[in-house]
Protein backbone atom coordinates (compact mmCIF):
# COMPACT_ATOMS: atom_id res chain seq x y z
CA UNK A 1 0.00 0.00 0.00
CA UNK A 2 1.45 3.71 -0.86
CA UNK A 3 0.49 6.11 1.50
CA UNK A 4 0.13 10.42 0.68
CA UNK A 5 2.13 12.09 3.00
CA UNK A 6 3.54 15.79 2.46
CA UNK A 7 3.64 15.87 -0.94
CA UNK A 8 4.94 12.30 -1.26
CA UNK A 9 3.59 8.88 -2.04
CA UNK A 10 5.22 6.00 -0.30
CA UNK A 11 5.16 2.59 1.64
CA UNK A 12 3.15 2.50 4.84
CA UNK A 13 5.53 1.43 6.35
CA UNK A 14 7.69 4.37 6.02
CA UNK A 15 4.36 7.18 6.17
CA UNK A 16 5.15 8.49 9.73
CA UNK A 17 4.77 11.56 11.02
CA UNK A 18 6.74 12.98 14.76
CA UNK A 19 5.89 12.73 17.84
CA UNK A 20 5.93 15.99 18.41
CA UNK A 21 2.66 16.65 15.75
CA UNK A 22 0.18 18.21 17.72
CA UNK A 23 -2.25 15.78 15.68
CA UNK A 24 -0.82 13.36 17.80
CA UNK A 25 -0.15 14.96 20.94
CA UNK A 26 -3.36 17.09 21.13
CA UNK A 27 -5.62 15.70 18.53
CA UNK A 28 -5.60 19.20 16.88
CA UNK A 29 -6.67 18.44 13.02
CA UNK A 30 -9.40 17.36 10.95
CA UNK A 31 -10.20 15.03 8.57
CA UNK A 32 -12.56 13.44 6.16
CA UNK A 33 -13.36 9.63 5.28
CA UNK A 34 -14.91 9.32 1.37
CA UNK A 35 -15.90 6.15 -0.80
CA UNK A 36 -15.30 5.56 -3.95
CA UNK A 37 -17.54 3.04 -5.68
CA UNK A 38 -16.49 1.28 -9.05
CA UNK A 39 -14.43 3.83 -9.65
CA UNK A 40 -16.26 7.10 -8.74
CA UNK A 41 -15.44 8.80 -5.74
CA UNK A 42 -18.70 9.59 -4.26
CA UNK A 43 -19.67 12.92 -2.72
CA UNK A 44 -15.75 14.01 -3.28
CA UNK A 45 -16.26 17.94 -3.69
CA UNK A 46 -18.52 17.93 -0.79
CA UNK A 47 -16.17 16.07 1.53
CA UNK A 48 -13.32 18.65 0.62
CA UNK A 49 -15.44 21.69 1.12
CA UNK A 50 -16.55 20.13 4.98
CA UNK A 51 -12.96 19.84 5.46
CA UNK A 52 -12.10 23.34 4.42
CA UNK A 53 -14.72 24.14 6.25
CA UNK A 54 -13.82 22.52 9.60
CA UNK A 55 -10.53 23.31 9.09
CA UNK A 56 -11.36 27.54 8.19
CA UNK A 57 -13.21 27.10 11.92
CA UNK A 58 -10.06 25.76 14.21
CA UNK A 59 -7.61 28.24 11.97
CA UNK A 60 -5.93 25.78 10.09
CA UNK A 61 -4.37 26.76 6.82
CA UNK A 62 -4.37 23.42 4.65
CA UNK A 63 -1.32 23.78 2.64
CA UNK A 64 -3.29 22.47 -0.73
CA UNK A 65 -6.15 23.63 -2.74
CA UNK A 66 -9.22 22.02 -3.09
CA UNK A 67 -8.52 20.67 -6.57
CA UNK A 68 -5.07 19.86 -5.38
CA UNK A 69 -6.44 18.12 -2.59
CA UNK A 70 -8.85 15.73 -5.02
CA UNK A 71 -6.11 15.20 -7.41
CA UNK A 72 -4.46 13.77 -4.42
CA UNK A 73 -7.69 11.35 -3.64
CA UNK A 74 -7.74 9.98 -7.15
CA UNK A 75 -4.04 9.58 -7.30
CA UNK A 76 -4.26 7.75 -3.81
CA UNK A 77 -6.51 5.50 -5.61
CA UNK A 78 -5.05 5.04 -9.04
CA UNK A 79 -1.52 4.40 -7.37
CA UNK A 80 -3.39 1.52 -5.06
CA UNK A 81 -5.21 0.14 -7.65
CA UNK A 82 -8.68 0.51 -5.69
CA UNK A 83 -11.94 1.38 -7.39
CA UNK A 84 -14.02 0.67 -4.30
CA UNK A 85 -12.34 1.65 -1.68
CA UNK A 86 -12.69 3.87 1.92
CA UNK A 87 -9.98 6.94 2.10
CA UNK A 88 -9.07 8.90 5.33
CA UNK A 89 -7.76 12.17 4.54
CA UNK A 90 -5.82 13.61 7.47
CA UNK A 91 -4.97 17.43 8.15
CA UNK A 92 -3.03 18.30 11.19
CA UNK A 93 -1.51 21.50 12.99
CA UNK A 94 1.54 19.85 12.35
CA UNK A 95 5.19 19.41 14.37
CA UNK A 96 5.39 21.74 16.70
CA UNK A 97 6.91 21.80 20.90
CA UNK A 98 5.37 20.02 24.36
CA UNK A 99 2.52 22.97 24.59
CA UNK A 100 -0.55 23.95 23.02
CA UNK A 101 0.30 27.07 21.49
CA UNK A 102 -0.26 26.19 17.58
CA UNK A 103 2.09 29.11 16.63
CA UNK A 104 4.47 26.79 17.41
CA UNK A 105 3.32 24.52 14.18
CA UNK A 106 5.39 25.88 10.91
CA UNK A 107 3.69 23.60 8.75
CA UNK A 108 0.13 21.63 8.95
CA UNK A 109 0.85 17.57 8.06
CA UNK A 110 -1.38 16.33 5.22
CA UNK A 111 -1.89 12.59 4.68
CA UNK A 112 -3.69 10.40 2.55
CA UNK A 113 -4.63 6.51 3.40
CA UNK A 114 -6.58 4.48 0.85
CA UNK A 115 -8.09 1.13 1.58
CA UNK A 116 -10.88 -1.33 1.75
CA UNK A 117 -13.13 -1.27 5.17
CA UNK A 118 -16.08 -3.40 6.37
CA UNK A 119 -16.89 -1.67 9.53
CA UNK A 120 -19.78 -4.07 10.42
CA UNK A 121 -20.26 -7.93 9.18
CA UNK A 122 -22.41 -8.25 6.41
CA UNK A 123 -24.69 -10.56 8.87
CA UNK A 124 -25.72 -7.11 10.54
CA UNK A 125 -26.76 -5.76 7.41
CA UNK A 126 -29.20 -8.73 6.48
CA UNK A 127 -30.11 -8.98 10.56
CA UNK A 128 -30.24 -5.62 11.62
CA UNK A 129 -27.96 -4.10 14.76
CA UNK A 130 -28.95 -4.01 18.49
CA UNK A 131 -28.40 -1.14 19.94
CA UNK A 132 -27.51 0.16 23.85
CA UNK A 133 -27.95 3.88 25.36
CA UNK A 134 -24.81 4.42 27.28
CA UNK A 135 -23.91 6.47 30.24
CA UNK A 136 -21.14 8.61 27.99
CA UNK A 137 -23.15 12.07 26.89
CA UNK A 138 -22.64 13.20 23.75
CA UNK A 139 -20.29 16.82 23.99
CA UNK A 140 -22.46 19.89 24.30
CA UNK A 141 -21.79 21.99 20.56
CA UNK A 142 -20.72 25.32 23.10
CA UNK A 143 -17.64 23.15 23.85
CA UNK A 144 -16.84 21.41 20.90
CA UNK A 145 -19.17 22.17 17.25
CA UNK A 146 -20.27 18.75 16.38
CA UNK A 147 -19.62 20.26 12.57
CA UNK A 148 -15.76 20.53 13.26
CA UNK A 149 -14.61 16.64 12.17
CA UNK A 150 -11.64 17.02 14.45
CA UNK A 151 -8.99 14.70 15.76
CA UNK A 152 -10.25 14.50 18.85
CA UNK A 153 -12.92 11.55 19.22
CA UNK A 154 -12.38 10.44 22.43
CA UNK A 155 -16.25 11.48 23.61
CA UNK A 156 -17.19 8.89 20.82
CA UNK A 157 -14.07 6.31 21.77
CA UNK A 158 -15.48 6.16 25.78
CA UNK A 159 -19.27 5.34 24.29
CA UNK A 160 -17.84 3.11 22.23
CA UNK A 161 -15.48 0.93 24.61
CA UNK A 162 -19.02 1.36 26.70
CA UNK A 163 -20.78 -0.68 24.15
CA UNK A 164 -17.94 -3.28 23.82
CA UNK A 165 -17.86 -4.05 26.98
CA UNK A 166 -21.49 -4.44 27.38
CA UNK A 167 -21.22 -6.88 24.48
CA UNK A 168 -22.79 -4.18 21.41
CA UNK A 169 -21.36 -3.26 18.77
CA UNK A 170 -22.34 0.60 18.70
CA UNK A 171 -24.16 2.90 21.05
CA UNK A 172 -26.68 5.56 21.40
CA UNK A 173 -25.47 8.75 23.00
CA UNK A 174 -27.75 11.70 24.26
CA UNK A 175 -27.39 15.20 25.12
CA UNK A 176 -27.07 16.46 28.41
CA UNK A 177 -30.86 17.08 28.33
CA UNK A 178 -31.90 13.52 27.51
CA UNK A 179 -32.17 14.05 23.51
CA UNK A 180 -31.09 11.53 21.33
CA UNK A 181 -28.03 12.94 19.26
CA UNK A 182 -26.04 10.27 17.44
CA UNK A 183 -24.38 6.69 17.85
CA UNK A 184 -20.03 6.97 17.65
CA UNK A 185 -19.54 7.12 13.77
CA UNK A 186 -23.20 7.40 12.29
CA UNK A 187 -26.59 9.63 12.10
CA UNK A 188 -29.48 7.88 13.48
CA UNK A 189 -32.93 7.69 11.36
CA UNK A 190 -36.16 6.99 12.47
CA UNK A 191 -38.99 5.79 10.40
CA UNK A 192 -42.42 6.75 11.54
CA UNK A 193 -45.48 5.80 9.04
CA UNK A 194 -44.56 7.91 6.31
CA UNK A 195 -42.13 10.07 8.66
CA UNK A 196 -38.72 9.63 8.56
CA UNK A 197 -37.16 11.68 11.19
CA UNK A 198 -33.53 12.00 12.64
CA UNK A 199 -32.15 14.55 15.51
CA UNK A 200 -31.19 18.14 14.21
CA UNK A 201 -27.98 19.31 14.42
CA UNK A 202 -28.06 22.23 17.09
CA UNK A 203 -28.42 19.22 19.52
CA UNK A 204 -24.61 17.71 18.98
CA UNK A 205 -24.98 16.65 15.32
CA UNK A 206 -22.43 16.15 12.78
CA UNK A 207 -24.11 17.51 9.30
CA UNK A 208 -23.17 13.80 7.75
CA UNK A 209 -22.72 13.80 4.37
CA UNK A 210 -24.37 10.31 3.83
CA UNK A 211 -26.94 12.02 6.23
CA UNK A 212 -28.18 14.33 3.83
CA UNK A 213 -28.03 11.95 0.68
CA UNK A 214 -30.44 9.59 2.76
CA UNK A 215 -32.76 13.04 3.73
CA UNK A 216 -32.43 13.64 -0.07
CA UNK A 217 -33.35 10.31 -1.30
CA UNK A 218 -36.22 10.04 1.03
CA UNK A 219 -38.09 13.13 -0.13
CA UNK A 220 -37.68 11.58 -3.71
CA UNK A 221 -39.60 8.59 -2.49
CA UNK A 222 -42.18 11.33 -0.66
CA UNK A 223 -41.67 10.67 2.64
CA UNK A 224 -41.52 13.64 5.49
CA UNK A 225 -38.56 14.22 5.86
CA UNK A 226 -37.77 16.40 9.03
CA UNK A 227 -34.86 16.86 11.83
CA UNK A 228 -36.50 16.76 15.17
CA UNK A 229 -35.80 16.24 18.78
CA UNK A 230 -35.90 12.51 19.47
CA UNK A 231 -36.36 10.57 22.78
CA UNK A 232 -35.57 6.93 23.52
CA UNK A 233 -39.35 6.50 24.06
CA UNK A 234 -39.21 7.58 20.05
CA UNK A 235 -36.90 5.41 19.37
CA UNK A 236 -38.43 2.57 20.92
CA UNK A 237 -41.80 3.11 19.49
CA UNK A 238 -40.34 3.54 15.83
CA UNK A 239 -41.89 1.42 12.84
CA UNK A 240 -38.65 1.09 11.81
CA UNK A 241 -34.70 2.69 12.49
CA UNK A 242 -31.26 2.74 10.92
CA UNK A 243 -28.00 4.67 11.01
CA UNK A 244 -26.31 6.35 8.61
CA UNK A 245 -21.90 7.15 7.74
CA UNK A 246 -19.59 7.16 5.10
CA UNK A 247 -17.85 4.00 6.31
CA UNK A 248 -21.08 2.30 7.75
CA UNK A 249 -23.56 3.27 4.95
CA UNK A 250 -26.70 2.51 5.71
CA UNK A 251 -27.21 -0.06 8.65
CA UNK A 252 -30.73 -0.95 9.83
CA UNK A 253 -31.50 -1.20 14.01
CA UNK A 254 -34.07 -3.99 15.32
CA UNK A 255 -33.40 -3.31 18.60
CA UNK A 256 -32.52 -0.59 21.12
CA UNK A 257 -32.45 -1.06 25.09
CA UNK A 258 -34.07 -4.38 24.30
CA UNK A 259 -37.11 -3.20 22.48
CA UNK A 260 -37.69 -4.64 19.55
CA UNK A 261 -38.29 -2.06 16.84
CA UNK A 262 -41.00 -3.01 14.32
CA UNK A 263 -41.03 -6.52 13.75
CA UNK A 264 -37.32 -7.34 14.61
CA UNK A 265 -35.77 -7.47 10.87
CA UNK A 266 -34.65 -4.61 8.97
CA UNK A 267 -37.60 -2.44 7.84
CA UNK A 268 -39.25 -2.08 4.55
CA UNK A 269 -38.60 1.59 3.99
CA UNK A 270 -34.70 0.92 5.55
CA UNK A 271 -34.64 -1.18 2.45
CA UNK A 272 -35.87 0.69 -0.19
CA UNK A 273 -33.64 3.78 0.97
CA UNK A 274 -30.73 0.91 1.05
CA UNK A 275 -31.19 0.32 -2.37
CA UNK A 276 -31.90 3.57 -3.67
CA UNK A 277 -28.53 4.28 -1.83
CA UNK A 278 -26.50 2.23 -3.64
CA UNK A 279 -27.84 2.98 -7.02
CA UNK A 280 -26.65 6.80 -6.03
CA UNK A 281 -23.18 5.66 -5.61
CA UNK A 282 -23.00 3.74 -8.20
CA UNK A 283 -23.65 6.62 -11.01
CA UNK A 284 -23.02 9.62 -9.20
CA UNK A 285 -19.52 10.91 -8.45
CA UNK A 286 -16.50 12.26 -9.38
CA UNK A 287 -14.40 9.86 -12.10
CA UNK A 288 -10.61 8.74 -11.32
Amino acid sequence: MKVYLNGTFMDRSKAVVSVFDHGVLYGDGVFEGIRSYGGLVFKLEEHIDRLFESAHTIMLKIPLTKRELIEVVKQSLRINSLRDAYIRLVVTRGEGDLGLDPRKCVRPTVFVIADRIELYPKKLYEQGLQLITVATQRNVPEALNPQIKSLNYLNNILAKIEAITAGYEEAIMLSPSGYVTECTGENIFIVKGRHLLTPPPYIGVLRGITRQTVMDIGQRHRLAVSEQLLTRHDLFNADEMFLTGTAAEIVPVVKVDGRTNGGGVPGRVTEKLRAAFRQTTRTKGIRL
